[in-house]
């Protein structure tokens, strides 16, 4: 499934497939690792060091959802990035299917930004 708007509130974007039974699911640090590999396209840090992924759940049957938000809704990228989240996690080894919803509340402020990230853009 690709992207969609919810009522004007919320996007949701899935990936992947159930994964096989006895196949070892991937680990929240894995998941992790994989959302440090996506970046936000005018900040120059990954979404997970940015403090944009508000929720992660990590199911025993390979299964994840994600509950991230932007550093604005008019980011223009708005509507591509749950998609590119969600098939980036699903790629991993020991990944089912991955569900990413782009949420709005709370709104993201800077308080959200790891230590690396606020090094990396010279912020106090």
């Amino acid at each position: 499934m690709n992207a969609m708007d919810l009522g004007g509130s919320s996007t949701v974007a899935e990936a992947g497939a159930p994964l096989e039974p006895g196949l070892l699911a991937a680990d929240e640090e894995d998941v992790i690792e994989a959302l440090s590999t996506v970046y936000d396209p005018e900040i120059p840090v990954n979404i997970f060091d940015l403090g944009l992924i508000y929720n992660l759940d990590v199911q025993k049957d390979g299964t994840v959802h994600i509950e991230m938000t932007l550093t604005a809704p008019s980011c223009p990228v708005a509507g591509a990035m749950p998609q590119q989240v969600a098939n980036t996690v699903a790629l991993l080894p020991g990944v089912g299917v991955v569900t990413v919803a782009l949420v709005w509340d709370p709104p993201w402020t800077m308080d959200r930004m790891s230590t690396d990230a606020r090094l990396a853009l010279n912020l106090p």
